[in-house]
């Protein structure tokens, strides 16, 4: 398994210090979806989208207003929730059937949540720039899921 950066150590421990103490899942999404839009680069969206019933629906996020609700299964969050599987998405224009909710969003990269081997929901970041996310960020990114979910008790 490869090892973290650096740089996504050092948010890893921002982001246990960040969440530890308390399992509120709104205010622990609000808090990181802050920590990532703030210290990543060329990123233009951060946020969680949670499970309800047979739709992703719209959570805590920084940046332009969002897609409130996804159906599992659609989209880049969708199939990332229905699959259990982190989608890292070059070039969003080739994704079929890619949700766009704001135009300016050219990459993507979305990590399932799973609570107790359930899906409760997926975070989302988008960025401006075609190609923008790595395997480093991925393995960043979902390392940052896991504080999350580890958070929630």
């Amino acid at each position: 398994m490869s090892e973290l950066t650096p740089e996504y150590r050092t948010l890893v421990e921002q982001a246990r210090a960040l969440l530890s103490g308390q399992a509120h899942r709104i205010a622990n999404a609000a808090n990181l979806s802050a920590l990532i839009f703030q210290s990543l680069p060329d990123i233009n969206w951060a946020g969680l989208y949670f499970l309800e019933g047979d739709s992703l629906m719209l959570g805590p996020f920084q940046g332009k207003p969002a897609c409130v609700q996804i159906p599992l299964g659609k989209g880049v969050c969708g199939t990332a929730a229905a699959t259990l599987q982190t989608q890292r998405v070059a070039d969003v224009h080739a994704f079929a059937g890619h949700i766009a909710c704001d135009a300016a969003s050219r990459s993507e990269i979305v990590v399932p949540l799973v609570l107790d081997e359930v899906v409760i929901g997926v975070l989302d970041i988008d960025s401006p720039r075609t190609d923008r996310f790595s395997a480093d960020d991925q393995l960043g990114l979902e390392a940052l899921a896991s504080v999350y979910i580890n958070s929630l008790g």
